[in-house]
């Protein structure tokens, strides 16, 4: 399968974008892969790229995008940091994917059993790790729990939740922060969803 150009990233609507990352994610889960040559694609790509869509996902190892979504070289821009919530350094390289290079889509992934999420529902506190979780405080303070359930690492459920919580404000905030993508957004140029992966069974489901 050849590397996206940019006549086939010209076809892309971010709907179709949504669906084909969906799409890839089932083959994925059922160990049907599409035959990919990456040396051709890595040649195919080596004089520009035009990716379809950008991924905001954490750090965490067992998420590697382009393999849970079965997608080649030069189909996805990746964003990656613990937690993955935004800043500005992160919102310049998402407006670059899609106002200069073409994306259309922006999917904020979160998952389940997240240890950032974890470290900040714990108030964990380490080095330069204490200023980023203060980042993801906000969904640990937005996420309600039944009395007498406890509101940290140890109850699963609440993690998870507030991941979802997480991916839920990263979504918000990259409307409310970047002009340029909320623009793009109101003008259907682009769409900006939110997800969650499931780290036992691999599935990505959308908020």
């Amino acid at each position: 399968m050849k590397a996206h150009t940019a006549e086939t990233q010209a076809t892309m609507t971010p709907q179709k974008s949504v669906a084909f990352l969906l799409e890839g994610n089932e083959r994925f889960r059922n160990n049907i892969r599409i035959n990919r040559n990456l040396i051709e694609q890595v040649t195919d790509t080596s004089s520009g790229q035009f990716p379809f869509a950008t991924i905001l996902s954490c750090i965490d190892s067992r998420i590697p995008t382009e393999i849970i979504f079965d997608q080649g070289i030069g189909d996805l821009f990746n964003a990656r940091i613990a937690g993955n919530f935004v800043n500005e350094d992160i919102l310049g390289s998402l407006e670059f994917a899609c106002k200069l290079a073409g994306s259309k889509l922006i999917m904020v992934l979160g998952h389940t059993s997240c240890g950032a999420i974890k470290g900040a529902c714990d108030h964990a506190k380490l080095g330069n790790l204490t200023q980023m979780l203060e980042k993801i405080q906000p969904a640990v303070d937005q996420t309600l729990t039944k009395a007498g359930e406890a509101r940290n690492s140890s109850n699963l459920d609440f993690v998870n939740t507030v991941s979802k919580k997480n991916v839920q404000l990263t979504v918000a905030a990259i409307m409310a922060r970047s002009p340029v993508l909320k623009e793009m957004a109101d003008n259907n140029e682009i769409d900006i969803v939110g997800a969650m992966y499931d780290v036992e069974s691999g599935i990505v489901e959308l908020i």
